[in-house]
C-alpha cells in the first residue's frame, strides 16, 4: 500500500483543486445553508459526498470511458444534468423576502430526504463531474492501481467532498453569518439561480452544439 502513496497524494491534490472550485455543488450548499436549518444544509453536504460514488462506480466499471467516447450518451447526460439545474434555479428565482430561517428553531422547508436528494443528484447528473472522474482514473490513475486500491481512492474523494461541504455548511449556518444575510438573502438566492441557471444553459449549448464532448 505504501507504493501506492504518491498516486494517492496526486489524486488527493487534484481532488482538492476541483472541490474547492465554485460549481453546482457549491451553490447549492451555499443556498441551503441560508435558506434551511442547519440539518439540512448538512444532509445536503451529505448527499453531495455519497454522489461522487456513483462516478466513482462507472470508472471503475469502465462505462465511464463508454460515456466518454460516446458523444450522444454524454450529450444525453449534459441535457439530464441541464433540466435538472434549471429547476434548481427556478426554485431560487421564486425566493421572496422572509425565504431565508435565521433561527433554526423556525424549521426547515423540506425534509431530510429532500434536503439529501437534492445534494446528491446536484453531483450525481453533474456531466463536468464525469468528465473529471473520468480522465482521473484513465490518465492519472496507473491502470496497474488494483481496484481496492482505486476504490479506496474514491472513498476518500467522497468523504473529503462531504467533510469540505460541511464545513461550508456549518459556516453559512452559523447564527452570526445567517443574520448578516436576513435582509438580502432572497438576492442571494436569486443570485444562486441565475448562476445555476447560466450552468444549465451553457450545459445545453454544449450539448446542441456537440462542444465539450469527449473524443
Amino acid at each position: 500500500m505504501l507504493s501506492y502513496w504518491p498516486e494517492f497524494l496526486t489524486v488527493a491534490l487534484i481532488h482538492l483543486l476541483a472541490v474547492a472550485s465554485p460549481g453546482p455543488d457549491f451553490a447549492v450548499v451555499l443556498r441551503q445553508a441560508l435558506t434551511q436549518n442547519r440539518r439540512n444544509a448538512l444532509l445536503t453536504s451529505v448527499g453531495v459526498g455519497l454522489g461522487i460514488l456513483v462516478h466513482v462506480t462507472y470508472s471503475l466499471l469502465g462505462i465511464g470511458l463508454l460515456i466518454q467516447q460516446s458523444i450522444l450518451l454524454f450529450n444525453i447526460l449534459k441535457v439530464v444534468g441541464a433540466l435538472y439545474l434549471t429547476w434548481i434555479a427556478l426554485q431560487c428565482l421564486r425566493s421572496k423576502p422572509g425565504n431565508l430561517n435565521v433561527e433554526a428553531a423556525q424549521g426547515p422547508h423540506q425534509s431530510g430526504a429532500k434536503a439529501f436528494r437534492l445534494g446528491f443528484l446536484t453531483n450525481a447528473l453533474n456531466p463536468k463531474a464525469t468528465l473529471f472522474f473520468v480522465a482521473l482514473f484513465s490518465v492519472v490513475i496507473d491502470h496497474a492501481t488494483p481496484v481496492p486500491v482505486q476504490a479506496f481512492y474514491g472513498i476518500y474523494m467522497a468523504v473529503a467532498t462531504g467533510a469540505w461541504f460541511c464545513v461550508v455548511a456549518l459556516f453559512f449556518t452559523l447564527p452570526g453569518i445567517r443574520r448578516g444575510f436576513a435582509r438580502f438573502g432572497h438576492w442571494v438566492d436569486r443570485l444562486m439561480g441565475g448562476a445555476l441557471l447560466a450552468l444549465a444553459g451553457r450545459l445545453a449549448f454544449s450539448a446542441a452544439t456537440g462542444t465539450e464532448a469527449a473524443e
